[in-house]
């Protein structure tokens, strides 16, 4: 007998490979992890290395995206740099899911005055603008990896927050629920084992749109100067050196820019693919 979780995973890889648009963007993602994974193996040089005579060379043979400023291979400092945004991107995102989850579960849940307080909470983090709010906390802090991953983390959690809380308000009175407390379940299970693994459906879609989303704001950051510090390579900070030298180095700023969007782009695609392969209602194109 086949189970149901099983069952709903076949039903789930059906309605994926119905998208290629979503399968497409699955597929570039593995192939940048990969990249990332392998960077020390595919990196035809060291990425810190430097030669002035072979600055600012154009993409060829021997440096495949071309060299920087300083004659470093951009090819090299790519791909150690997508490591970092990537890192960013999982562990910001990471912090973010889970704050949101563990709100929005105990507003959900127990409703009343902490659903009142928590959700007054929701709304002031959302009235103020998240980039401007990082770019000050980071100011005082101090750019660094760390920083942009705990600040992109807890000023991002409010989307999940909200979903979360909508799920467990539709969940907290199913026959189920009344089941396990009436066999004297305490909260703490029964929101852990009852009601979250069936409230996580919409937070998976937010979690991969929402890593796309850190992956260009630490970029933006990086370019600014307030993310990753050189000589650590990230995709932002490789475009803030190539902005000196944009009409004299066009690779330097139109490959790391192309990254960023490929990436980007193919998260947002998988996050919508999932979109509609979780939701029933959204099943080939019907509202039912």
């Amino acid at each position: 007998m086949i189970s149901p979780k099983v069952n709903q995973r076949s039903h789930l890889g059906k309605r994926l490979r119905r998208q290629p648009l979503a399968l497409g963007g699955g597929l570039c993602i593995i192939l940048i992890f990969l990249a990332a994974l392998g960077a020390g193996w595919l990196s035809p040089f060291d990425p810190g290395r430097t030669d002035i005579a072979a600055k600012l060379q154009p993409p060829s043979g021997k440096h495949w995206l071309g060299t920087d400023q300083l004659g470093r291979d951009v090819l090299s400092r790519m791909l150690f740099g997508s490591r970092i945004s990537l890192t960013v991107g999982f562990i910001a995102v990471a912090i973010s899911i889970g704050l949101g989850i563990l709100v929005g579960a105990l507003a959900g849940y127990y409703g009343g005055r902490v659903d009142a307080w928590l959700m007054r909470l929701v709304d002031v983090m959302l009235c103020f603008p998240s980039f401007f709010l990082m770019l000050t906390v980071i100011a005082l802090l101090g750019p660094s990896i760390w920083n942009v991953m705990v600040i992109i983390g807890l000023t991002s959690w409010m989307g999940t927050a909200r979903f979360v809380r909508a799920e467990f308000l539709t969940l907290r009175q199913r026959d189920f629920v009344l089941a396990a407390r009436a066999l004297g379940a305490g909260d703490g299970r029964i929101m852990r084992v009852h009601l979250l693994p069936n409230a996580l459906a919409p937070v998976f879609v937010t979690a991969t749109l929402d890593v796309a989303t850190a992956i260009l704001v630490e970029a933006g950051l990086s370019f600014l100067g307030f993310g990753v510090q050189p000589p650590a390579p990230s995709w932002g900070n490789i475009l803030t050196e190539g902005r000196t030298y944009i009409f004299d180095a066009w690779w330097l700023t139109l490959f790391p820019g192309l990254s960023i969007l490929l990436t980007v782009l193919s998260f947002n695609l998988l996050g919508e693919g999932l979109r509609d392969a979780l939701d029933p209602r959204l099943r080939e194109g019907k509202i039912i």
